[in-house]
């Protein structure tokens, strides 16, 4: 699930679909000009039978078309299960969060708005609810989800969380060396053994922030004048290395990847420093979605039901009610507006401190 569009050309693509829409006469496709979703009011509503009528509405559309970043493996396992829940068929559009952005934002430019659901990265889901192509809804399906989970106006919601370890590989670090801080990172015998995934700018922006941001830059310049932490591209990668014992200790391998590879067996473990950061992955409803209560239901459905099949593959869902082996951990949620807001910094720091060197 890595983006296949840099953030700069995200940012660049959104600047030109703007201006693109707001020229264009397909213009009276946006969301203000629509007829109202019935979206809102359906998710609000609190009779004793909401689910019996959503279920109803839902499987009179007959389909819900979904939009995603997501495995392939993921998206099947939820895909057959709603289906076989509720008889509806989701239709799936797969590729990297930027491309999935740029599909959802050329479409409504043309006055063709085909998605029904999204589920992306989250700063890119934030980049959507800047681009007026979400429905602000509130649903009971967000009550059970961990603080902070909830996007902008109520506009996407996470469904899954990337929280990222320090991965090491058993056979190269000895357990009575593994860091129990951050700071213990900048003992020299770590020079040379340490990873960190090449594109991480939202990770390094946490970590500051949470330091502070005089603190937390120091801290990254001095690691790196220490011990050099090598940059692999594809956090997977960095996964594998770390199993294979060519990266010893990675510091920012998903909890997925750790967990799987634990299961087959590789000599692979990891150990959590504080801040514990997690980068999440978010649903949202278009605002001019063509099935929009089959569309509410797979919302639900994906914080709710689907959230034990999302565990069962390793990942970390948002569902405080879900048991996984880091339910009771404390995370932090990285900013997805803030960051947005700041990208061309935090860019700029982690190329001249963590690239450039």
């Amino acid at each position: 699930m890595e983006n296949v569009l840099n953030f700069f050309n995200l940012k660049s693509i959104a600047a030109a679909l703007t201006v693109a829409i707001a020229a264009s006469a397909s213009a009276a496709f946006a969301a203000d000009a629509a007829p109202a979703s019935p979206i809102p009011g359906m998710a609000a509503y609190k009779g004793a039978d909401r689910q019996q009528k959503l279920v109803a509405a839902a499987q009179k559309e007959g389909s819900v078309t979904l939009y995603t970043s997501i495995t392939n493996e993921i998206a099947q396992k939820l895909i057959a299960d709603f289906d076989a829940k509720y008889g509806i068929k989701v239709k799936l559009w797969r590729s990297g969060d930027g491309v999935v952005l740029q599909r959802m934002m050329s479409e409504r430019a043309a006055g063709h708005p085909a998605f029904d659901a999204v589920n992306i990265g989250s700063v890119e889901m934030e980049m959507a609810h800047r681009e007026k192509l979400l429905q602000s809804f509130k649903s009971p399906a967000q009550d059970n989800l961990v603080p902070g989970a909830v996007g902008s106006n109520n506009e996407y919601a996470a469904t899954f969380v990337n929280l990222m370890l320090q991965a090491y590989n058993t056979n190269a670090v000895k357990k009575e060396e593994l860091p129990k801080s951050y700071a213990d990172l900048l003992d020299p015998r770590w020079k040379g053994r340490l990873g960190i995934e090449a594109t991480d700018e939202e990770w390094f922006y946490a970590m500051v922030t949470h330091m502070g941001e005089e603190k937390g830059l120091k801290y990254f310049r001095d690691l790196v004048a220490t011990n050099k932490p090598s940059l692999r591209t594809g956090h997977s990668l960095l996964g594998n290395l770390v199993a294979s014992g060519e990266v010893p200790l990675g510091l920012t391998v998903y909890a997925h990847t750790v967990l799987a590879a634990k299961k087959k067996g590789a000599p692979i473990d990891y150990v959590l420093l504080d801040p514990a950061i997690g980068v999440s992955f978010s649903m949202g409803l278009s605002n001019l979605a063509p099935h929009p209560n089959a569309a509410l239901l797979f919302y639900e459905y994906m914080l709710g039901d689907g959230q034990k099949i999302i565990a069962d593959l390793d990942y970390t869902p948002t569902n405080k009610n879900i048991d996984t082996p880091f339910r009771n951990t404390k995370y932090l949620l990285t900013n997805q507006p803030k960051f947005l807001d700041q990208y061309d910094k935090w860019e700029k720091l982690w190329n001249d401190i963590m690239v450039k060197r």
